[in-house]
Formats: structure tokens, sequence, C-alpha cells
């Protein structure tokens, strides 16, 4: 027989192997390492690739990532630049232009990146039309720029507006009716004297496949409905809209280094309803749909609208409306406080959205951790992916990716699929990054066989 103190012994080694395993495990994801076999939810693509990293993180920053997949099967990622250190990087400046932005290719599924160009506006986004490749952004005026080769050589960026100013991210590119659809955002007016997204109009822009997308002749640009001039905090209740009441031109400090801007939408993608069986489908083809970030101060709604062409090839924006004539404006939207994408892919029929997850907006303010940027509702390290058949109900199809604490983001994220995979892009950072907002790279990832997740 085994004496009575040995087997003591040995449970007593037994349970402390137990306990140093659980902890090192619950340390090891409190720090964010990429060990994560113990996770209850373990991450799709938690491990990823840079595809370009700052070497001065608290004054050079990382921002707007974008992709698209070339025919030949060529991923084209591009990003920008912010910072007061910007400036200071050599050879960033011609004349008093600072060539801000980047174009990077892979031929490898992602593996690895080649430095193609510099850009000198930001907010861009790549996509093809034809045989023709693009990157479409703004620096202040929308710019453009085309390359024929799949991003090997580019033109000079050119104007598509003068004198306005714009804005957006990285959002979605859509296909139909033998032309490219998107969406930038004017800057109709200069009342705001906060963050100005009340004041702004999401401008759904389309151009011919085939033609020079870097002429302004070419594009058709919808009309403009501003947020402000569509409703005020008056007109809603019983919806906890807006979160916090505030000066509608100044905004207003919530806590500490935390404040509130008055309410808006920004960041759009574009979406058409091709399911006939949907109550806004458009048997023509001539209804897009707008799905915006809306800044409310809450979580979990986006601010959606509408564009219709008109029969002699101008588009309308309007609010939609439920069939009991009530205007819809805001629609249930896991992380629509945030920049989202939005996918839709044939294969499956469901759209696809890739949008920052919540876990405590309902924190005061002021009881916030220190390394939490702003707001509650401003939550920027967890990126989640979900499925729709109607981009209403949404299924949680996992996890995407998770910084290793709530200032090392994984957010704004763009995606692209590639056959069966789905490759994103986020604005990331780790421990040196200034902040969740202000990260320090660009990381790549791919969820494997993504269609599986569906159930």
């Amino acid at each position: 027989m085994i004496p009575n103190i040995t087997i003591k012994i040995v449970s007593l080694v037994f349970l402390v192997a137990v306990a140093l395993s659980t902890s090192i495990a619950l340390a090891a994801e409190e720090a964010g390492c990429k060990e994560t076999s113990q996770w209850k939810v373990k991450p799709l693509a938690q491990d990823f690739v840079k595809i370009f990293e700052s070497t001065s993180p608290k004054d050079v920053y990382c921002y707007s990532p974008g992709l698209a997949r070339c025919p030949n099967g060529r991923l084209v990622a591009t990003m920008d630049m912010g910072g007061r250190g910007v400036s200071n990087i050599p050879g960033i400046k011609r004349g008093k232009t600072l060539w801000r932005g980047k174009v990077f290719t892979s031929d490898d599924h992602g593996k690895t990146w080649t430095h193609r160009t510099n850009f000198p506006f930001c907010h861009a986004r790549p996509f093809v039309a034809g045989d023709s490749l693009y990157v479409l952004g703004q620096a202040g005026d929308l710019r453009v720029m085309r390359s024929d080769d799949w991003g090997e050589t580019w033109s000079e960026p050119t104007a598509l507006t003068e004198g306005q100013k714009w804005h957006q991210a990285p959002c979605n590119v859509h296909y139909a009716n033998g032309c490219v659809y998107l969406v930038m955002e004017r800057r109709v007016s200069n009342q705001i004297r906060s963050w100005p997204v009340g004041e702004i109009a999401p401008v759904l822009m389309r151009g011919k496949i085939g033609d020079d997308l870097t002429k302004r002749e070419n594009w058709t640009f919808a009309s403009e409905l501003v947020f402000r001039e569509t409703v005020s905090d008056d007109d809603v209740d019983y919806f906890g809209v807006p979160f916090f009441k505030v000066d509608s031109l100044k905004g207003k400090k919530i806590a500490p280094r935390r404040g509130c801007a008055p309410m808006g939408w920004l960041e759009t993608n574009v979406v058409q309803f091709v399911d006939p069986d949907h109550y806004w489908y458009d048997p023509k083809g001539k209804t897009f749909h707008l799905w915006m970030r809306a800044h409310t101060g809450g979580t979990g709604y986006a601010a959606i609208a509408k564009v219709v062409e008109d029969d002699d090839g101008s588009m309308t924006t309007m609010l939609e409306t439920v069939p009991s004539g009530k205007k819809a404006l805001w629609l249930p939207c896991p992380g629509g406080q945030m920049k989202f994408h939005i996918l839709y892919d044939k294969p499956t029929k469901l759209y696809w959205l890739l949008s920052s997850q919540a876990t405590d907006s309902m924190t005061r303010a002021e009881k916030l951790p220190a390394n939490r940027f702003n707001l509650p509702n401003n939550e920027r390290h967890r990126l989640q992916l979900h499925f729709s058949k109607n981009c209403v109900d949404w299924c949680f199809a996992g996890l995407v990716a998770m910084g290793g604490s709530a200032g090392e983001g994984r957010h704004y994220a763009s995606m692209v699929i590639d056959g069966d995979d789905l490759h994103i892009a986020s604005r990331s950072g780790d421990a040196k990054a200034k902040s969740a907002h202000d990260g320090n790279f660009i990381s790549f990832h791919t969820i494997k066989n993504f269609r599986n997740l569906v159930y």
C-alpha cells in the first residue's frame, strides 16, 4: 500500500500544479498573449501579419486600413499615417504636401507585403473597376489615382472636387448595373464647434465600370441629406437616443478627458437588398441603402438612409420608412456605434458585418480605466464578426481578434473575400501605442473557410 503521507504529498503537488496552470492561463489572457487555448470563446484570427508599423508610436499613428482583391488574386492594402511626428518623416513632404498614404500589395494571400507607392490624401480605399485599380480618399477635396497594372505603377493623384471638405473611412464598395458605388461624406457647414458628424452628408457616388474614374465627369453624386437638418434631439423619445444631453453645437464634457459631441452619422457602407421577400427590396434594382455609424452616445444601433436612382440617372437621398409609415433612422447593429464594414457574399446570400464589440457601455464615464479611450461606448480592442440575411437580424459568428488591453486597439477594420477565406486589415496597437485610437501598426488577419461559421 502507498503510505498516507505520500498520497497527501502527491495530492498537494497536483493541486498546486492545477492552480499554477490556471493562474498562468489567466495571466496570459489578461496580458493579451497569443495563447488562447484556455479561452472559452477562441478568437477566429488572433494571429496576424503586420502590414506596416510605426517607428515612432507616440507621435506617428497608423490609420484607415483598406483592402481590395484584384482579378489576378493580388491583394491590395492602403493606409495613412497621422500625428504630429508625420511631418518629420524623411521624404514624406513634397512642397507643402504630406504624402502620408501608403499602398501595399501581396501575392501570397497576405503572408508578405510589398510597399508600392505613397499618396497625398487620407481616408482612402482601394477598389477594382474594370481593368483598373483605384484608390480614392480625401485631402479636404476628394482625390483619386489609378493603376492599370494592379498596383505596380500609379497615375498622379487628381482632384474630383474643389474647395470642399470631405470625410469617410475605408468602408465597402458595391457593384451593380454595370457601375461601382461607394460613399464619401461632405461637410456642408461649419457651425458645430465640436466633432462635426452632425453636419456631414453621406454622398453615394456612382461610376460606370470601364470609364476613367479619375475624371469628375465620369462620377454621379447623389443629393445630400444632412443629419442635423433631418433630425434633432426633440424628434425622438422612448429610444434612449441621444444617451447624453449635450449642446447641439458644442457638445459636452461628460467626465475628465471624456466629452460627447452632438449626434450624427458617419463612415457609411452601401448595401442593396436582393431578396424579393425583403420589405425594402426594389425589383428595379434602383434602391441602395446606407448603413452608417450612429454617433448617439450609446451602442448597438446603426443609422440608415436610402438612395433611389431616378429615371434621368440622378440619385436622391432620403430616409427609409417601415410599413406603418414611420421613418426608420436607427436599426439594431452590433457595433454600430463604431466604424464597421459590411460585405455581401453571394454563395451564402448573407451580409457579413465586421465591427467593434462593446462590453461595458453602461459604466459611468468617470469610472472607466485610464487606458479606455473617451466615452463608455468607445471600446476599440475587440473585433467581432456577424452574419445576416437582411441587415437587421444579426447572428454572432465569432470574436475575430482582441488587443491585450483596452488601450491596444483592434478596430476600424476592413475586409475582403478571397475564395473560401475572409481577410481583414485592422487599425491596431500594442503596449507601445499611444492609445486605442492612435495605434502603432496595421495588422492583417485571415479567417479560413469563413462560410463554415454559418449555422
